[in-house]
């Protein structure tokens, strides 16, 4: 596996992202070509509409609830990680951070972590200001 920094740390999902959703794509094609094509057109446009929503319930979903768990492990993760460097709880400045700006925090690894989060709030950085900043990449090979 390649060292992971801010040019390559997007992850796919080879059955999700290269199985299913080319062959729901193309049955979406497919039925939209038919139903054009063809005398029974209601049928074909039908087959389209559920396979689009079909395309659609199943993104939402994937999507949903596995970035809601993995959004949780990750801000529990930070508190953790400022708590061990610091003796002081995370809580008190999480408040003053987006969650865009706490996800990005996790990949500073542990001393640039608290400049970073320092520069962070008074910078009010953006995530991808944050990733940019980070000098030794702190890769997270399991994320979603």
């Amino acid at each position: 596996m390649a060292t992971q920094n801010y040019n390559n740390h997007i992850r796919f999902y080879t059955p999700h992202h290269f199985v299913f959703y080319p062959v729901i794509l193309f049955l979406i094609g497919l039925s939209t070509y038919l139903a054009f094509t063809h005398s029974e057109y209601l049928i074909w446009g039908m087959f389209a509409v559920l396979f689009i929503i079909l395309f659609c319930l199943a993104f939402m979903l994937r999507q949903h609830y596995a970035l809601t768990l993995q959004n949780r492990l990750v801000k529990l993760e930070l508190r953790y990680r400022y708590f061990v460097l610091t003796g002081k709880r995370f809580e008190i400045i999480e408040t003053q951070l987006n969650d865009g700006q706490i996800f990005s925090l996790r990949f500073a690894p542990d001393e640039e972590l608290i400049p970073l989060i320092e520069k962070t709030i008074a910078e009010n950085l953006d995530s991808k200001s944050i990733k940019k900043a980070i000098i030794k990449w702190k890769p997270d090979y399991e994320r979603v």
